[in-house]
């Protein structure tokens, strides 16, 4: 890694001690900083608190004492955490810079980074790169909010090794000279608004991820949103990719996938299932023809690569009734991609976190559902959209209720989709606890 000098001696408040926050802590211990860690919940026993501090780094939990902003010169800041939290407007009132974790991987990374962001499909357009690096000789790294901590990655990347990181909004907020040699945005919806406030907001986090760009760089875009472009000033190269036109990067063209009008495969050879996976596979093809990864790398992962785990994941068949887990669809527009993956009748497993946004979304992709189940937050809202479509519906405790009250009402030939539309944390800790808990059920059906 690079042992930059700009953090030596530097007073470093950590906010937040999850995975992130416990390797940012001690990076910025071994880049000479003197650490302090804050944390709004009791972490005090934790194995990480405890390593932490006999590093002589302070770990301060259970409350955000606004004293320990006092001679504070940097926050990195967990990026699930509000910037409208009391602590974080004080600090803010007091000009102290505040940055995100994958600000330092940026700065310690010896290689060069692709960064993807974007409403939908990201993780799975990280994975499908990651793939094509694994089949070619060169070395990319998965990390950010994939699972793998960028700054922990880069510490141990070398100049030859590529850093192919998620990014989520919150992550972008919080970037000061990040510039992916690569950005990648998937496309851009209305997300998270609970977060950010406005849409506006939202999408300029998204979109921060090209202001550091130069000419030397570039940026891949989805075509039919090219209109958010047009007022900012872009200084990294444009490649386009889409599925209905010819553009100057990736596109279909008579069921035929093309960079840049050269053929790279035939979309029927293509695993990866659902008609919404075609942007993710462009973009995929995109970054990796970027980045010299030859085409029968490429060719060999879209034969390949068959999806991750709680995105439209097929889990089994029982008595001829198929079960998928798509507990990743934590908002109305990744349902609809699932909703339309299928053609036979659908029992869908929806519900969760109320973000105060409505259902109209899913209005035209309902045609299928023979069944909803419904569970969580939104349950007063789903079954009103449910009697307002004249669809069939059960109120369920939860996503392992609805599995089993799944099993009277299906028959040979039905699809059992869980694919909730809603964040998870009303009833679970993160969508892939919510995922597990429907894979766990459904084998109990067997």
């Amino acid at each position: 890694m690079k042992h930059i000098s700009k953090y030596e001696d530097k007073n470093i408040l950590v906010l937040g001690l999850g995975k992130s926050g416990y390797e940012t802590a001690k990076l910025l211990h071994l880049l000479g900083a003197k650490v302090k860690v804050n944390d709004g919940k009791d972490v005090s026993l934790t194995n990480e608190a405890k390593e932490l501090e006999a590093l002589g780094i302070q770990v301060v939990s259970g409350h955000h004492p606004v004293e320990l902003l006092n001679g504070v010169s940097l926050i990195v800041k967990n990026p699930g955490i509000p910037y409208t939290i009391p602590f974080i407007e004080e600090a803010m009132n007091r000009n102290i810079p505040i940055i995100t974790e994958v600000e330092l991987a940026y700065e310690i990374n010896e290689g060069k980074m692709i960064g993807i962001t974007g409403t939908n499909g990201k993780t799975t357009v990280t994975s499908l790169i990651g793939d094509m690096f694994k089949h070619s000789n060169q070395a990319g790294l998965l990390c950010g909010n994939i699972g793998f901590v960028a700054s922990l990655i880069a510490q141990n990347a070398k100049p030859e090794d590529t850093l192919i990181t998620e990014l989520s909004s919150f992550q972008l907020m919080g970037i000061e000279n990040f510039r992916p040699h690569i950005a990648l945005i998937t496309n851009i919806y209305s997300a998270h608004l609970d977060y950010h406030g406005t849409q506006e907001e939202y999408v300029n986090a998204k979109l921060n991820i090209v202001k550091n760009q130069t000419a030397e760089d570039y940026l891949i875009f989805n075509d039919k949103q090219k209109v958010l472009l047009e007022s900012l000033c872009i200084n990294s190269q444009i490649i386009y990719f889409s599925t209905q036109e010819k553009v100057n990067g990736a596109y279909i063209d008579s069921d035929k996938v093309y960079f840049k009008d050269e053929f790279i495969i035939d979309v029927k050879d293509v695993v990866l299932p659902g008609q919404h996976n075609l942007e993710n596979i462009l973009s995929s093809v995109a970054a990796a023809k970027l980045s010299g990864i030859p085409n029968e790398s490429i060719i060999a992962t879209l034969k390949s690569f068959e999806g991750i785990k709680h995105r439209l994941q097929f889990v089994t068949t029982i008595e001829d009734v198929k079960y998928y887990n798509d507990s990743k669809a934590t908002n109305t527009l990744a349902t609809t991609f699932a909703l339309n993956a299928f053609n036979s009748p659908i029992h869908w497993l929806c519900g969760g976190l109320d973000r105060g946004n409505g259902f109209e979304d899913l209005d035209t992709y309902v045609s299928r559902v023979k069944h909803m189940y419904i569970f969580g937050e939104t349950t007063e809202k789903l079954v009103s959209f449910a009697k307002e479509h004249q669809i069939d519906f059960t109120v369920c405790i939860d996503v392992k209720d609805a599995v089993i009250k799944t099993k009277d009402k299906t028959i040979a030939g039905d699809i059992v989709l869980l694919s909730p539309a809603c964040a998870s944390w009303d009833q679970y800790p993160t969508y892939e606890v919510r995922g597990e808990d429907f894979i766990q059920q459904v084998k109990l059906l067997q």
